[in-house]
């Protein structure tokens, strides 16, 4: 398994790194940052044709967090947006921890994740054509 994209987000609190890659047909991302980066939620998304009949690609994700661990509200959103950019398997694995973060800040992290998961299935994408 060899890491082909990797992207950053520098925060004025942390910095969130992501990285993808194929293992085989099948795509894997990982995550990490703060003061602890660590493996605190992996989830697995599944592409299945979207419940709407309309034909575009959805997924189902199943998730083990580890007790305590609030890691989903961030491997989840990537997961899933890998899944249904690429239509395929995904597993995104990860953690970010900092001490006492305040809740602007987990808002700053979470709104950042959906430009990061675009930027990671575009370039997953780009090395799929």
């Amino acid at each position: 398994m060899e890491w082909t994209v990797r992207l950053s987000r520098q925060f004025d609190f942390a910095e969130l790194r992501i990285q993808a890659g194929f293992v085989g047909a099948c795509a894997l991302v990982h995550l990490e940052g703060g003061e602890a980066p660590h493996i605190g939620c992996t989830v697995l998304a599944l592409p299945r044709p979207s419940l709407r009949g309309d034909g575009t690609v959805s997924a189902t994700s199943s998730v083990l967090n580890v007790t305590g661990h609030k890691d989903e509200a961030i491997c989840r959103p990537l997961a899933e947006q890998v899944c249904r950019r690429l239509n395929r398997v995904t597993v995104c694995t990860g953690g970010f921890h900092i001490d006492g973060i305040a809740s602007a800040q987990i808002q700053t992290l979470t709104d950042a994740i959906q430009a990061l998961a675009d930027a990671a299935a575009d370039a997953l994408a780009a090395q799929d054509a």
